[in-house]
């Protein structure tokens, strides 16, 4: 599966062997750099979480491909190719570990390979009618159960408090969470087009809140 134009994705990886990914907050503000850089132009950023070992983060597709400038090796005049959506996720990943481990002495790779993007409203990736947790099977009603992509986007906001990290989201600095409540004025997250999808931010923890993502997902291009 590839990205699609017109479509709200949830891409998220985890540090190889569940290793740290940020260790000051340096590393978090640098990795919100990247993600400006490197999907802002193709996307909404609807919501997003940076933990300790992973990131998180939902987006509304503009576009899969843009053109980019660049310098041909062979030869030495401005050049015009596309850049896909995937190649740019590789790149901004590949950066964050280069700067990563120059600033903390390491070596190889951070991330695991495959980072992960699921469609939250593609046509083939229906919401199962039935869904399991801690061994029991919940049975969803349209009128009790909230729409997959909100229910991601409480998931992604709340993973700071499932963690146990803080008792409540707009505690953890590193989520939208605080441009939601009006405690900060980030820019990265787009709140209109967030609220074109009906995607309210609530503190309120149900039992859905943290019902494992169970669509397809597809990997990122490996750069």
């Amino acid at each position: 599966m590839k990205f699609q134009q017109g479509h709200l994705y949830h891409i998220f990886n985890q540090g190889n062997n569940r290793q740290k990914i940020s260790l000051f907050k340096d590393n978090y503000l640098f990795c919100l750099k990247k993600i400006k850089e490197y999907l802002s132009p193709y996307s909404d950023v609807l919501a997003w979480c940076l933990m300790p070992n992973h990131f998180l983060i939902m987006v509304y597709v503009k576009d899969t491909h843009l053109a980019i400038h660049g310098v041909a090796r062979s030869h030495p005049v401005n050049t015009l190719k596309t850049r896909s959506l995937n190649e740019s996720i590789g790149i901004m990943l590949r950066s964050y570990t280069i700067a990563f481990n120059k600033m903390h002495g390491f070596t190889g790779n951070l991330f695991r390979e495959g980072t992960k993007a699921v469609c939250l409203n593609c046509p083939n990736d229906v919401t199962p009618s039935f869904l399991s947790r801690d061994g029991v099977t919940f049975f969803q009603r349209p009128d009790e159960y909230p729409p997959y992509h909100q229910t991601c986007f409480n998931y992604i906001h709340l993973n700071p408090v499932k963690a146990r990290l803080v008792e409540h989201a707009v505690e953890w600095e590193y989520s939208s969470s605080r441009d939601y409540t009006g405690t900060r004025s980030g820019n990265l997250v787009n709140k209109e087009s967030a609220k074109e999808f009906g995607l309210q931010f609530t503190e309120a923890v149900s039992k859905f809140n943290f019902l494992p993502l169970r669509h397809k997902d597809t990997k990122i291009q490996k750069m």
